[in-house]
């Protein structure tokens, strides 16, 4: 073998050096902390990453064990960790890694960490190089993002973030909450599957406008998992990236579907005043206008002999009395035409009126009456009043041509604030509560809420002048009470007049209120297809020591119930939802648990249904709209026999 020149030699060490320069420049100018160990695990490298990460010269390191580097608790398991990846080039972790480790300042805190692990050398001569790299900012960053997520999720509102294309990307349990969806099955899906076909146009609206703004709110009516309409008050906004470019849009939906309820009710009390005012200037016009024409028919007959005329009179005089009769109503409805208000009692004012009934309608209405042994007294006019009962029941005998059962109850109630909240017009009090109760042919949805408006009727020409029930009504008011209606069709319907009670006679002999029996953690599913019940019933329940889970309809009810089946440890559900209602509900539940504890509560006393639910197995009925009182006495009842 040939001797190397020494010029060969010479070239060879300035490579090597030049090397190990570059290697050293290198080391001494990387971003990441690098520690090179010794085979006894002393530091023998501590770059200047290394000296700011740890807050250490190196020479206060070097020779020095990597011991001093790490928080006590880690020091024995990353040596033994080191070991044996020098023995074996294994690591229990990912493949040449240390994973997240926590590092020690100099001050004595600590950083998280992520480190590597390589091995050069062979035999004596092993020499371990770790690299780290501090990821306090990424760690805090996370953390953050983690804080973040978990005050979106506690939220009452729907948060969702959606990508340019409208699929989602987070869904938060707001959202959960409202729309019925867990985030796993709508994460990716398109947000159209909030919205149906009919709503196209105003999601369109919306998108332009976000679009060319950057921000969009109103109002949008969209879809729950279980088919329900809601309406959301609803903000979108363009999330975009460093440079402008849209990234996301960010959408905050708020569930306004019960305060829009309760808005359409205040609006339509709104213009039933209108109305009232209008109507009521217009009948006094009327009156003067027909005042001398039935004064005139009078002295026409009079001097007029001739039995044309008198006949011809006589039709003027009836067509101006019936018109007066009209006048009267109009005026009745708009400002309840006040008369001598004196203490009386109710009792007697329905006793008259079901003996009237009882010997007028058609023998195939059966006409029944019940009364509270100690009805209290009000304070009103005894003939209005029983123009109220008389409109009620002549429209309850129209609706029953074929025949069927006409109740008329009388009873004390007392109104709590949770039935002011399911009510716009109630107010917590002392009522005497009279029922009107017929078994007919119903009140389509569509025509229930337009029924107590003036002029309004579903009678052939001729048959009704559409002023009753407003009449009736107008009186009421008057009387400083409201009305209250439910009806199904094909299975009746139930008008509730509330009349305040003279409290003067009252309050003396009524008892303090007495105390509500409390829940003790039991966990109690409400079903109701009406959020603002479900709302109130919940809150009520909570306030008084239950657990509560809520469902729109039966199937969601089944749905939870199968889920918290050893939980649950007693129903309320409605008699009357879409899907499943009341009975198909109890039965599914029964076959789940057969001694599951129900109460089905309905808003028509005597309905079919809740015959049918308590021979499916509903322990108790539980008329709507109840007050928190008779709630809690009949949960108490049902749980502890109390």
């Amino acid at each position: 073998m040939n001797p190397e020149t020494p010029a060969a030699a010479t070239t060879e060490e300035t490579a090597l050096r030049r090397s190990q320069e570059q290697l050293a420049n290198l080391i001494a100018s990387a971003m990441d902390a690098i520690i090179s160990l010794d085979d006894d695990l002393r530091v023998v490298l501590f770059n200047e990453a290394a000296e700011e990460m740890f807050g250490l010269p190196a020479a206060s390191v070097l020779g020095r064990p990597l011991d001093g580097l790490l928080p006590e608790r880690f020091r024995e398991g990353h040596a033994e960790h080191i070991r044996q990846f020098g023995a074996s080039q294994v690591t229990r972790r990912r493949r040449g890694s240390l994973g997240k480790i926590c590092g020690l300042h100099a001050d004595g805190t600590e950083f998280p960490a992520e480190a590597s692990i390589s091995r050069i050398g062979a035999g004596g001569d092993r020499l371990y190089t770790v690299i780290l790299r501090d990821i306090t900012k990424r760690v805090r960053a996370e953390e953050q993002l983690r804080e973040q997520a978990d005050l979106l999720d506690h939220a009452r509102d729907a948060i969702l973030v959606l990508d340019v294309g409208g699929r989602i990307l987070f869904w938060n349990r707001g959202a959960e909450e409202i729309y019925g969806w867990a985030a796993g099955e709508v994460r990716g899906r398109d947000v159209r599957m909030l919205f149906g076909l009919a709503h196209a146009q105003e999601i369109e609206t919306a998108r332009q406008s976000l679009l060319a703004t950057g921000e969009w709110s109103g109002e949008l009516r969209q879809a729950t998992q279980d088919g329900r309409e809601i309406i959301v008050s609803s903000h979108l906004t363009l999330v975009r990236g460093a440079e402008g470019q849209v990234k996301s849009i960010l959408a905050i939906n708020t569930d306004v579907t019960a305060r829009k309820k309760l808005e359409s009710q205040f609006l339509r009390a709104q213009r039933m005043e209108s109305i009232g005012t209008l109507a009521g200037g217009i009948a006094h016009d009327l009156n003067n206008i027909l005042s001398p024409i039935l004064m005139a028919a009078q002295l026409l007959q009079a001097r007029l002999p001739d039995p044309n005329v008198q006949r011809l009179l006589g039709l003027i005089q009836e067509s101006a009395e019936r018109g007066s009769g009209m006048v009267k109503q109009v005026l009745t409805f708009a400002r309840g035409i006040e008369g001598e208000r004196i203490a009386l009692h109710p009792k007697h004012i329905v006793r008259e009126t079901v003996k009237i009934l009882r010997e007028t309608l058609p023998r195939s209405i059966e006409v029944r009456f019940r009364a509270d042994d100690e009805v209290w007294p009000v304070r009103g006019d005894a003939t209005q009043l029983y123009q109220v009962l008389m409109n009620l029941c002549v429209n309850a005998r129209d609706a029953m041509p074929e025949g069927g059962l006409l109740r008329i109850e009388a009873e004390n109630v007392r109104l709590d604030e949770n039935y002011a909240r399911m009510n716009l017009e109630a107010k917590p009090g002392l009522y005497v509560l009279l029922s009107v109760t017929d078994t007919g042919v119903g009140i389509p949805p569509e025509n229930l809420g337009k029924i107590f408006e003036p002029f309004f009727t579903t009678k052939g020409p001729g048959k009704g002048t559409g002023l009753g029930l407003s009449t009736a009504v107008g009186i009421v008011k008057s009387h400083g009470g409201f009305v209250d209606v439910y009806s199904e069709p094909g299975r009746g319907t139930q008008f509730k007049v509330y009349l305040p009670a003279l409290a003067e006679a009252v309050e003396p002999a009524v008892a303090p209120a007495p105390e509500l029996p409390a829940g003790k953690g039991e966990l109690i599913l409400v079903v109701d297809d009406e959020a603002p019940i479900r709302e109130v019933t919940r809150e009520t329940l909570e306030s008084y020591g239950y657990r509560v889970l809520t469902a729109a309809d039966g199937t969601e009810a089944v749905a939870l119930f199968a889920a918290h089946a050893d939980e649950v440890a007693a129903v309320l559900t409605d008699m009357m939802m879409p899907y499943m209602d009341g009975p198909a509900t109890i039965r599914a539940l029964r076959k789940l648990r057969p001694g599951v504890k129900l109460i089905a509560s309905s808003g028509l006393s005597g309905d079919a249904k809740l015959a049918e639910a308590t021979q499916a197995g509903a322990r108790i009925v539980l008329n709507k709209p109840y007050t928190a009182e008779k709630l809690l006495k009949a949960l108490a009842e049902l749980l502890r026999g109390a």
